[in-house]
């Protein structure tokens, strides 16, 4: 999977320069222009870096920030604020508040990208976390997290595992037998209504995204992208 990065810059030219040279590196860039929109951006996908820009509509840079290190599932995502010359005190700020970098605009192209090079490797995050996403569900393998539409879901380590073997093999059935290996480390006979238990409360955590989780009578379960 490609590194992922989130930039959040209400400037829609400096925004594109940002993609343009980061995608240049292979990495994958999703452009927001609002402060609300990308709050909820980086709480549903979870990206591997944030470029904030400091003054942004509906909510700034700061703000931003803040209720990332307030979430548990967001508070270790590298961040580097894009900063004018003028903003010291915000910039000193920001760093204060844990960030991990920042640039003054206007900046060197190269510089961008050498300083998000050095977060991406000082964090690490990119190798370390494994990520399994369809549409609004996203499980990081690495961290044993579950989130749908940005919110966390509290689910149990067996039905964590249960999940996340099904969403790595959409629209497949997997039989019963599979799917105890998958959550035990062996299948067993004596517990196949323990798995039918886990599926059953998955659902219901799942809510309105429950009927991602087929059922095949007499067989197993599968997982269904919802179009």
């Amino acid at each position: 999977m490609a590194t992922h990065i989130i930039i959040v810059e209400d400037d829609e030219d400096i925004a594109a320069l940002v993609a343009f040279n980061l995608e240049r590196q292979g990495w994958k860039c999703t452009l927001i222009h609002h402060g609300s929109e990308g709050w909820d951006e980086i709480r549903r996908s979870l990206p591997d870096c944030v470029i904030l820009d400091m003054m942004l509509p509906g909510m700034d840079g700061l703000e931003i920030f803040r209720n990332m290190k307030e979430n548990e599932i967001t508070r270790d995502i590298p961040t580097l604020f894009l900063t004018a010359r003028a903003e010291l005190e915000d910039r000193l700020e920001g760093l204060r508040l844990g960030a991990d970098d920042y640039i003054s605009k206007p900046f060197s192209s190269k510089e961008l990208v050498l300083r998000v090079r050095n977060i991406l490797q000082r964090s690490n995050r990119g190798a370390s976390r494994v990520l399994v996403q369809q549409g609004p569900l996203v499980l990081d393998k690495a961290a044993m997290l579950a989130t749908l539409d940005g919110e966390p879901l509290e689910l149990t380590t067996a039905e964590f595992k249960l999940l996340a073997y099904l969403m790595e093999r959409p629209g497949k059935v997997q039989d019963r037998y599979a799917l105890q290996h998958a959550i035990l480390g062996h299948a067993d006979t004596t517990q196949t209504r323990a798995l039918d238990t886990h599926i059953k409360r998955l659902r219901h955590k799942l809510g309105a995204f429950a009927a991602c989780i087929g059922t095949e009578r007499g067989f197993g379960y599968y997982f269904k992208p919802q179009e």
